[in-house]
């Protein structure tokens, strides 16, 4: 039997993972610890409970909240501010900041208390924003593509690499979770902790609250959904912005494995993603969309890049999959009919939220 701390726990990645994890272990003690700050997180509660998980209401931010926290034997850091656009345009990084950064820090401080493993979702926003932006190029059809002859290490038609360059800018966002990583190098070389670190691609699946600038699958399914509005914005408005996807059960397999076999790849840091095999531009997810909802809307076109765009993201699964066996299973027409039929079972709790 083990007990887990999961962060972030009643979130859209924190809660799958808890009750993915009860589900096929049914004598794990898993403890969800949340802020309630993410508006549809609330919804998250009666599952937890049902399946006999304990909830916290506590915040990261604030180390006194840990210590009413009985020891655990694993602490999978899965909170987070994951807007890409905090802190930008005006906006203050207080938040960001003191969650993504010096949140991690009081998790690292109690998972020495307890002497436990450490589970850390990372971000693929590590990598510099204009490094990417000078990436060499395919523009196919319907979607930009990435080419084998490129101008850095790192990176090749399979997607981007661990050894891509970390020189220059990349968000506020992910600039607290690089700092986090290297915070927890430092935990694990010096404390003795047992640690891992994921660089997560766009995670997606059933029960995430899609927003403008985080959650895009989501958002985009439930714009169809709801018939509202949606854009094209940058690159011309041409909806060929390419990202991978990964269906949030995927990566709940990927958890499981590493909690159980964390003195195999102690220490390790790894992209994990959909790979090209899951990928999709916005114009191609639109036809996804139109097949799965049965529903076309409009969709205009705004041709300025917002800041810390990128025209395209996808994630070199291969040392991940050579160190633990694991790849994605769950296509992307399989993760938007799940989505669509999730808003379906749900619509009137959800249709305020992501309408």
């Amino acid at each position: 039997m083990k007990k887990i701390l999961i962060t972030g726990g009643a979130g859209f990645v924190g809660s799958a993972m808890a009750l993915s994890l009860k589900k096929d272990y049914p004598t794990y003690e898993i403890y969800c610890l949340d802020n309630l700050k993410r508006k549809g997180s609330e919804l998250n509660l009666p599952r937890l409970g049902k399946a006999g998980i304990t909830f916290v209401h506590g915040d990261i931010r604030n180390r006194e909240d840990f210590d009413s926290l009985p020891d655990v034997d694993v602490v999978i850091e899965a909170s987070a501010e994951p807007s890409v656009l905090a802190g930008i345009n005006g906006g203050t990084p207080d938040y960001l900041m003191n969650t993504n950064l010096f949140g991690t820090v009081n998790c690292l401080n109690y998972a020495a208390r307890c002497k436990a493993n450490f589970i850390f979702l990372s971000t693929s926003r590590i990598y510099p924003i204009k490094t990417i932006e000078t990436l060499n190029f395919v523009e196919e059809d319907t979607r930009f593509a990435l080419s084998d002859d490129q101008p850095v290490p790192g990176v090749s038609s399979k997607g981007i690499a661990e050894n891509f360059p970390l020189e220059g800018a990349r968000s506020l966002y992910g600039t607290t979770k690089l700092a986090s990583e290297l915070i927890i190098q430092e935990y694990q070389e010096f404390y003795g902790l047992k640690t891992v670190i994921n660089r997560c691609g766009v995670l997606t699946g059933p029960w995430q609250m899609g927003k403008v600038d985080q959650g895009v699958m989501v958002l985009w399914v439930a714009k169809h959904f709801f018939e509202q509005q949606l854009s094209y914005i940058g690159y011309g408005g041409s909806g060929k912005q390419t990202r991978d996807m990964l269906h949030i059960a995927d990566l709940c397999r990927l958890v499981d494995w590493q909690i159980h076999n964390i003195d195999e790849i102690n220490g390790e840091i790894m992209n994990v993603g959909g790979g090209n095999e899951v990928s999709t531009s916005l114009q191609e997810l639109t036809k996804h969309c139109q097949e799965a909802t049965g529903k076309t809307i409009p969709i205009s076109k705004v041709t300025e890049n917002r800041p810390a765009d990128i025209r395209l993201y996808v994630t070199d699964n291969t040392k991940v999959t050579k160190l633990t066996g694991w790849k994605p299973e769950i296509g992307m027409k399989q993760i938007v009919e799940e989505i669509t039929a999730w808003l379906s079972e749900n619509k009137e709790a959800l249709e305020p939220i992501l309408k």
